[in-house]
């Protein structure tokens, strides 16, 4: 996957927030990209800018009713929803596209000898009762809840992964993402820092759940992207978990005051009851990914959230 050896690759989720940014990336380095979505939840202006590229297409369909059509020498599996209110509307299709989806795209690798980047979830530690979270910890994940359906399906499609790289010997590589963010999150997205800065921006009041003492880690997307390319392209990460995230842990309340000072905004900081199953903390452990590939993010939260806050403002059409 190095830039010096064209390759095709397939980015199922390609329309989706970090699915997009991958696809740029890999066109900049000069691979095809086709780029898989059924727009259920990505958005086709995120890669409207590839559109008419020579090495690029995109297939607005779904991952489960696709059949690929050329050898691809890469597949970025990256189609799910990810935020709550996307995933708890769309229980069941998250489910099947993190199960039967994973082990299609498994199956395709093994008959073209393609390897795999599954993207899995920092939401597999569940509401973890270990901290900073380590590859090796088995998590605390609640089977009978509201986030079942995508932390369960992310640990299951983690588990055919296994199978695939043990049994057939698939080069599979797994990364468990934490919290990563910019301005490509749809202001409607439903997570928290598009919450914050679209209620910051809007001047309405900034919803915090709970009160406000949990924590997240936040990775500014230039750095996921450099760190899932690097995993994707590394014969050392092969049959492999990874944390992928910011170690830097905030709370979430420290997080709206962070934005509100940013913004320049006099919304009001509310607060509102906790969701079922919300994780009291949530923080990477990244000492594998540095030890093997070098690996660490370099923006910090207070960077990337001004560059978030100004293209959302753009967005947004408000004057800064």
């Amino acid at each position: 996957m190095s830039s010096g050896q064209r390759k095709t690759v397939l980015v199922t989720g390609g329309a989706g927030f970090l699915g997009s940014h991958v696809c740029r990336r890999l066109i900049d380095d000069g691979h095809a990209v086709v780029c898989l979505d059924n727009t259920s939840t990505g958005l086709t202006s995120r890669v409207e800018s590839l559109m008419g590229h020579p090495a690029f297409e995109f297939v607005n369909r779904d991952l489960l009713e696709y059949q690929p059509d050329r050898r691809f020498d890469a597949i970025y599996h990256m189609a799910s929803p990810a935020s709550p209110p996307d995933y708890q509307r769309l229980s069941l299709e998250t489910i099947r596209v993190n199960t039967v989806g994973t082990e299609r795209v498994l199956q395709w690798a093994r008959e073209m000898g393609a390897s795999v980047l599954y993207t899995s979830t920092s939401e597999a530690y569940g509401d973890p009762e270990v901290t900073p979270q380590v590859e090796t910890y088995r998590g605390n994940v609640n089977t009978w809840g509201p986030r079942a359906c995508y932390d369960e399906s992310k640990r299951l499609g983690e588990t055919i992964c296994y199978e695939y790289y043990t049994k057939f010997e698939v080069p599979v590589r797994v990364v468990r993402i934490f919290n990563t963010y910019s301005a490509g999150l749809r202001t409607d997205d439903g997570r928290v820092i598009s919450n914050f800065v679209t209620q910051a921006l809007k001047g309405e009041p900034i919803t915090v759940y709970g009160d406000g003492s949990q924590t997240r880690s936040f990775c500014y997307v230039d750095d996921m992207v450099d760190a899932l390319t690097l995993v994707m392209e590394s014969e050392k990460c092969v049959g492999d978990i990874f944390n992928v995230g910011n170690p830097e842990e905030y709370t979430i309340l420290q997080l709206a005051e962070l934005v509100k000072k940013l913004t320049g905004s006099r919304s009001e900081i509310v607060f509102l009851p906790l969701p079922k199953d919300d994780p009291v903390r949530r923080r990477p452990n990244i000492d594998k990914i540095r030890r093997v590939l070098g690996w660490e993010p370099k923006i910090s939260l207070a960077e990337g959230l001004r560059r978030t806050i100004a293209e959302y403002r753009r967005v947004l059409n408000l004057a800064s």
